[in-house]
C-alpha cells in the first residue's frame, strides 16, 4: 500500500475528515473530505419535487430516506475503497435549497407541506413587504411564504412555533439548535449588515403589521438564530447520529458549522466571496451571486440582496428555470434513436446535441422558446408553459434549435443581470460557473459568457458542487482559531495552484444573445397567452 493510501485511511480512521452534504433540487450529495481539502469519498440520492394541490414539494420521509441513502452510499464507498468504518469526523456541515417554507408548532410537527423555492404564490406578499421595508422581498423568501400564509387566513398561522429553511430544519434535528448560517439567512428575512443578524426595525415593522390579528407570537419568537461563517453551531446528538447513520456506526459529539444555502455553498466552491467577484450556478434552476463593492441605488424587485456565508452583501439574481425543458427535449430525441435501433449513451447524445448549439447563427436565426416549467418571478410569470416558437421565415435547423434553447435557459437571468450591469455600473472581474449547464465542454462556458459579457471560468473542482461548499465551511470552523478571514482561507489553503478553464465572451455571440434578448423581450406576451388559455 502507498504512503498516499495510508495516510489517507489513517485520517479517516481518527476522524481527520469532514462531511459535507447537501440537498439540491434534483440530487442529495455527501461527501467525506480530507485533509488536503479533497474528497476522499461520496455518495448521492436522485429525487424530484412534487406538485401537490398546486404547491412544489417534498415530503418529510423523502428528505430522511435521501439523506440516509446519500449517507450511506459515501459510508459504502469508504469501506469499498479502504477497508474502514466512517465512525467519528472532525465537523459536519448540511446545505439545502435556499428560502421556502417550512413551519412548526411546539412540539416540533409540520404545519404544513414544506413550500420549496419553485413556488410562486406570494406575490401579494412580495410587494407589500417590499414596499414596508423598502427592501426587496422575492416571492421565494420564507418571509414572504409567512406573511402570504397569513392574508390567505391559513388555520395553522396561530400555531408555529418556529420557522425555518430545509438546512436548517436538517442541522435542528441532528444537533438541536435552531440556527442558521448568515447567507442562508439572508434568505429567510433581511439582514442588518451592521449587527450580521436579522434586521430589527424591520422585524418591529412586521410586528406592527401583524399586530391587529393578535397572534399568540411575535416575529423573533419564531425565527432561528444567525451565526456566521467559523462558529460553532452545535453537536451531533445521539438522537441525531442514529437520525443520520441507521447503521449506528457514526458517534455523537462531531461539531457541526452553521448550516447554509445553496447559494453560500457555491461561492466558497467557487472561491467568490471578494468583492467583484462571482459565481454562476445553473442547473434546473440558475442564480449569479455578485459581490458588491457598495450598495445598490435602489430597490429592483428582480435582485435579491443576501450575502456571502461571512456576511458580505451580495447582488443575486434567481431564475426557477434553466435546464429542464432542454434536457426534456434531449430526452425526446433519445427516445427518437433508440426507435431507429441506436444505441447511444446519454453523455454522448448530450454532448453532441449541445456541441451543435455553437455551429448555429450567433441570434439562433430567428427561433424563440421558453423554458418556463415553473413561473418566473423576473419576467412577472406565476406559473409557466414551456414553448417553441418560430416564424415562417426563421433558420429552422438543429444547430439554431439546440442554441436557442441554451439562450432561454439564461433569458430571465440575463433580464436581471442587466440591471446590475448596466443600471448600476457594477463591476465583476469574471464569473465561475458550476452546474449541470457546464457539463458539455466549452459550450455552456461560451453560452454563459455571451450572455453576461465576462469572460466565465470553470474550476477543475466545479464538479464537487455545493457539498464540497459545505464540507469547506466546516473546515474553515476547525481552522477559525487561526484568525484568517475566509476569503484568505479559501484563497491560501484550499485553491492556492488550483487551476480553471477560462473562456472570454465573443463579441459576435454577444451581438447574437442581445439581438436574441430582443425577440425573447417582445415575445413574452405569447408566453402570456399560453399560460392564459393552456391548461
Amino acid at each position: 500500500m502507498s504512503t498516499a493510501f495510508n495516510d489517507v485511511r489513517n485520517a479517516i480512521i481518527n476522524g481527520k475528515t469532514v462531511i459535507g452534504i447537501e440537498l439540491g433540487s434534483t440530487r442529495i450529495k455527501t461527501i467525506l473530505m480530507g485533509e488536503d481539502y479533497a474528497p476522499i469519498a461520496s455518495g448521492s440520492h436522485d429525487w424530484e419535487n412534487s406538485y401537490i394541490n398546486n404547491i412544489w414539494t417534498y415530503s418529510l420521509d423523502e428528505i430522511w430516506k435521501g439523506v440516509q441513502d446519500s449517507y450511506q452510499k459515501m459510508a459504502e464507498n469508504v469501506r469499498e475503497k479502504f477497508g474502514v468504518a466512517v465512525q467519528k469526523v472532525g465537523a459536519i456541515g448540511f446545505s439545502g435549497m435556499m428560502h421556502g417554507y417550512m413551519v412548526f408548532d411546539r412540539n416540533g410537527n409540520l404545519l404544513t407541506p414544506f413550500r420549496t423555492w419553485r413556488n410562486n404564490i406570494t406575490a401579494k406578499a412580495s410587494e407589500e413587504l417590499t414596499k414596508l421595508f423598502n427592501f426587496p422581498i422575492p416571492q421565494r423568501w420564507s418571509i414572504a411564504h409567512l406573511y402570504q400564509a397569513i392574508l390567505n387566513c391559513e388555520k395553522h398561522i396561530s400555531d408555529i412555533a418556529y420557522m425555518t429553511t430545509l438546512a436548517g430544519y436538517i442541522h435542528w434535528k441532528l444537533t438541536g439548535r435552531k440556527v442558521l448560517g448568515v447567507g442562508e439567512a439572508s434568505g429567510v428575512f433581511p439582514i442588518d449588515p451592521k449587527t450580521g443578524g436579522f434586521n430589527r426595525q424591520m422585524i418591529q415593522k412586521f410586528n406592527e403589521l401583524i399586530g391587529p390579528l393578535n397572534l399568540p407570537w411575535r416575529l423573533e419568537d419564531i425565527l432561528p438564530d444567525v451565526l456566521t461563517a467559523g462558529e460553532k453551531a452545535g453537536e451531533l446528538t445521539a438522537e441525531g447520529a442514529q437520525l443520520l447513520d441507521v447503521t449506528g456506526q457514526l458517534q455523537p459529539g462531531i461539531p457541526f458549522c452553521p448550516p447554509e444555502g445553496d447559494a453560500g455553498t457555491g461561492m466558497v466552491a467557487t472561491n467568490s466571496v471578494a468583492a467583484r467577484t462571482g459565481n454562476v450556478s445553473a442547473g434546473t434552476s440558475v442564480f449569479a451571486m455578485i459581490v458588491l463593492e457598495k450598495e445598490l441605488s435602489r430597490v429592483y424587485p428582480e435582485i435579491d440582496l443576501v450575502t456571502t456565508p461571512d456576511g458580505k452583501p451580495v447582488a443575486m439574481v434567481h431564475s426557477n428555470n434553466c435546464t429542464s425543458d432542454y434536457d426534456a427535449w434531449i430526452g425526446l430525441f433519445a427516445e427518437a434513436v433508440k426507435a431507429l435501433g441506436m444505441d447511444v449513451s446519454k453523455p454522448k447524445l448530450y454532448d453532441t446535441l449541445l456541441g451543435m448549439a455553437l455551429q448555429g447563427d450567433p441570434d439562433c436565426g430567428g427561433l424563440l422558446a421558453y423554458g418556463y416549467i415553473s413561473g418566473e418571478h423576473i419576467t412577472h410569470f406565476e406559473e409557466g408553459r414551456p414553448m417553441f416558437v418560430r416564424s415562417s421565415n426563421s433558420k429552422f435547423n438543429l444547430s439554431n434549435f439546440m442554441r436557442v434553447h441554451l439562450f432561454t435557459s439564461l433569458g430571465a437571468l440575463k433580464t436581471g443581470l442587466d440591471i446590475l450591469f448596466k443600471q448600476e455600473d457594477v463591476k465583476v472581474d469574471e464569473i465561475l460557473g458550476h452546474g449541470g449547464f457546464f457539463k458539455t465542454r466549452e459550450v455552456g462556458q461560451k453560452i454563459m459568457a455571451a450572455a453576461m459579457n465576462v469572460p466565465v471560468t470553470v474550476m477543475e473542482t466545479a464538479g464537487e458542487g455545493g457539498a464540497w461548499g459545505i464540507a469547506l465551511l466546516a473546515s474553515y470552523m476547525l481552522h477559525r482559531g487561526e484568525k484568517e478571514s475566509l476569503e484568505e482561507f479559501l484563497r491560501e489553503k484550499v485553491f492556492a495552484g488550483k487551476q480553471g478553464s477560462s473562456v472570454a465572451p465573443h463579441p459576435s455571440d454577444v451581438a447574437g444573445f442581445n439581438e436574441f434578448m430582443k425577440r425573447y423581450t417582445r415575445g413574452l406576451a405569447i408566453e402570456r397567452a399560453a399560460v392564459d388559455n393552456l391548461r
